[in-house]
């Protein structure tokens, strides 16, 4: 199969992209470049290579179990209370925590359309959220998978044309990415928010689920792994083209970012009105893409732990996906603050993160489930090492958000 053969059987891998690219990765990418230039570029390299070492792993569970997380996690464990406490944990934090972003997902979308139109947020909010609902609705993978790859490829034009825009310095650049540099004061919070943006929980659940709606057997192994390397990689991309743009914008110039909604706005007088029609296009792209696939995945999840049918179209699966919808179109439609609903999330993905990680990679050394295709030598350190990350990620969540 060549190149062009295997980019027409992209799919789960982009919705992964689509997933982690919100508004809290664009945000987070956004005050990095703008308070530190490009010296945590090397940050999101880690944070993308993390990502296929997991995104891989979930993708190889479904393809060859026939099971998501969810499901795997269920019969993994004899103990009646064992089991219970697993299916709390998934149906709790990946649907409330789904639940709990989605708002500010909508919100994001909201605000690039906002800023290209100047029509309120509170206006697109909902808006964004019926046609997410819309296309979630009529239950057929194929079509939920065009509109994100659709949203990936607008996403990766519009921040990738924007940070060519403003002629960044290559050496800055690969200094950045290839020398590692911990800056004074919030430097390691930032690193943890790049990563923790990057590496999320709820996506360890869409992709073993997905793969199955899109493949059938071992043999599609190799244009799974392509899907997942491939569409991660472009996903990478897409944030260090934020954490560029920024840094050539506005580090050092003494501006005040408090979202990415303002560095759309900032960019018009340095770079005219298409920058920042491009950058607002993609912040749009950003949140409208995690919007479809907060609840898809909250979804999933809670389908597998509870043994529900994994049906698009199954009465139950669609009343987890409307209740995380209607949850964040309230939340946009009121105006209620979606900060507060994130730091929820946060505090409920940093329980999540290392227990999600430390099962998929206990898991995916089951003979039984997997057989031939259990871990390897490499692949258990490479994901060992993401693991003990995750942990301390999740860790230092909770001790952020409690703090």
């Amino acid at each position: 199969m060549n190149f062009l053969e295997r980019l027409k059987q992209i799919g789960p891998g982009a919705m992964v992209a689509a997933a982690f690219i919100g508004p809290g990765t664009v945000t987070t990418a956004t005050v990095t470049g703008a308070d530190h230039g490009y010296v945590l570029l090397w940050a999101v390299a880690f944070s993308i290579i993390a990502t296929m070492i997991l995104q891989e792993f979930s993708a190889r569970l479904g393809i060859v179990s026939g099971e998501g997380l969810g499901e795997a996690l269920r019969k993994e464990f004899d103990s009646p209370i064992i089991k219970g406490i697993a299916i709390f944990l998934v149906v709790g934090a990946i649907g409330v925590g789904a639940a709990a972003f989605e708002t500010g997902n909508i919100v994001g979308g909201a605000m690039g359309l906002a800023t290209i139109t100047g029509v309120s947020e509170q206006i697109w909010g909902p808006i964004i959220g019926l046609i997410a609902l819309a296309i979630l609705w009529t239950g057929k993978y194929k079509v939920v998978e065009k509109v994100l790859i659709g949203l990936v490829a607008l996403m990766s034009i519009s921040f990738i044309i924007t940070a060519i825009f403003v002629r960044p310095d290559l050496g800055d650049i690969f200094a950045g990415l290839f020398t590692f540099s911990m800056p004074e004061g919030e430097g390691l919070t930032l690193v943890i928010a790049l990563i923790g943006t990057t590496v999320v929980p709820y996506n360890l659940f869409l992709h073993a689920s997905s793969v199955q709606d899109k493949w059938k057997g071992e043999e599609h192994l190799g244009a799974a792994r392509f899907d997942t390397v491939f569409s991660i990689i472009i996903g990478g991309l897409i944030t260090l083209a934020i954490v560029i743009t920024s840094s050539a914008v506005i580090h050092g110039t003494g501006m005040e970012v408090a979202d990415a909604g303002d560095m759309a706005v900032q960019l018009e007088p340095t770079l005219g009105r298409w920058a920042k029609w491009f950058f607002a296009i993609g912040l749009f792209g950003a949140g409208f893409s995690s919007a479809a696939t907060a609840p898809l995945a909250g979804a999933y999840a809670t389908a597998g732990a509870l043994g529900w049918p994994r049906d698009l179209k199954g009465t139950k699966f669609r009343i987890v996906l409307l209740i995380i919808l209607i949850i964040g179109v309230v939340g946009a439609g009121l105006g209620l603050d979606p900060v507060q609903l994130i730091i929820f999330a946060q505090a409920v993905n940093g329980i999540l993160l290392p227990i999600s990680a430390v099962f998929l990679w206990y898991v995916m050394n089951n003979e039984e489930k997997l057989g031939e295709h259990t871990n390897g030598i490499i692949a258990n350190i490479l994901g060992g090492v993401v693991v003990i990350i995750t942990v301390f990620i999740g860790i230092n969540m909770l001790i952020g958000v409690f703090g």
